[in-house]
């Protein structure tokens, strides 16, 4: 919810929200949401912090005085708002990121609703963030907003303000209390340790055109008819498979193409369906599981492409999402 579009909940002696603060504030909204998802990893998380930075920059409002331009100051309530939630939170991880070995498919699937996951974001909510820009798109990449968790938070806080918002290091260090040389600084340590975690654009060239296309409609293909075959030959040699809140991960597309085989509900032709969406600049699907007449929400895959196939997917099963996406709640059969 923007801030203007509830102007009621924010009222100062039960006046309306400051035309004025409304119409220069909102605008960074979508922007301030992808700040904070890159901070804390969550999509449920950033929205409850921007909301809070608004609240917080309604509240003091009167004192802002443009001493800086309004961008500068949403970022700064934002960031220290999210340095604070952070304070006493831990890291949200994929299941490949908890240090154990890849599992094999006939090893017990063991679910830990308990541990603060890290979530999807639609590309939707990210609009016209101006981080998002080619050139950048890849610090939402789920790969890198995982990476960004191992971080500590003020360092992460530094990567985001320097490298993805460039912001001079005086700036940034006048915002987060740190000389020019410590921004510095912990940007080095922070770039070095990405780079161990990460791969790199060129690493990961999606096929482009029609490949893309023809890619991703094999995997709908494979799927929906649950061709077991057929996903062999859509996963490169070294794919990873991973489904929180279960905490194994699967390498490989003979173990991936088993794991499904064996531990997916679906019976055959028709029991699942695929939507398709965008999540954290990547190609992702609402995947649905036949129950009766109706396909109902199963699970959310976000995909890496490469020009070989498909090498990694993270498939959520927080149910919730599919309403962040939104994508139908059901569909009925034909």
């Amino acid at each position: 919810m923007s801030f203007a579009a509830d102007p009621g909940r924010y009222s100062r002696g039960g006046g309306a929200v400051d035309t004025e603060f409304v119409q220069q504030a909102d605008p960074y909204r979508r922007e301030l949401l992808a700040h904070c998802y890159r901070m804390l990893g969550s999509v449920y998380d950033a929205e409850d912090l921007v909301q809070e930075t608004y609240v917080r920059a309604w509240r003091s409002y009167d004192r802002f005085e443009g001493r800086s331009s309004m961008r500068t100051w949403l970022h700064r309530i934002a960031t220290n708002a999210c340095l604070n939630a952070l304070e006493s939170r831990s890291r949200r991880p994929l299941p490949i990121g908890l240090g154990a070995p890849s599992s094999d498919p006939a090893d017990a699937l063991i679910e830990q609703k308990e541990v603060p996951w890290l979530e999807p974001m639609p590309d939707s909510m990210l609009g016209n963030d101006p981080a998002g820009v080619v050139s950048q798109r890849e610090s939402i990449r789920l790969a890198v907003i995982a990476a960004m968790q191992y971080l500590p938070p003020k360092q992460r806080a530094v990567l985001i303000l320097r490298d993805v918002l460039q912001w001079p290091a005086a700036e940034v260090g006048e915002m987060l209390d740190l000389t020019t040389a410590s921004v510095n600084s912990a940007l080095q340590r922070a770039r070095a340790q990405l780079q161990q975690v990460t791969v790199t654009a060129d690493e990961v060239a999606e096929p482009s055109g029609a490949d893309q296309r023809a890619l991703l409609d094999r995997f709908v293909a494979a799927f929906e008819a649950k061709d077991i075959a057929a996903m062999v030959d859509i996963f490169t040699k070294d794919a990873v498979w991973e489904m929180p809140p279960f905490t194994g991960w699967y390498e490989g597309p003979e173990t991936i193409a088993r794991l499904i085989d064996t531990r997916c509900p679906a019976d055959g032709p028709g029991d699942m369906k695929l939507v398709p969406t965008m999540a954290n600049g990547q190609f992702a699907f609402g995947l649905y599981m036949r129950d009766g007449d109706t396909y109902r929400p199963f699970n959310l895959p976000v995909l890496t492409l490469t020009a070989e196939g498909v090498s990694h997917v993270s498939s959520f099963f927080d149910l919730r999402l599919f309403q962040t996406f939104g994508l139908p709640a059901s569909i009925p059969v034909p």
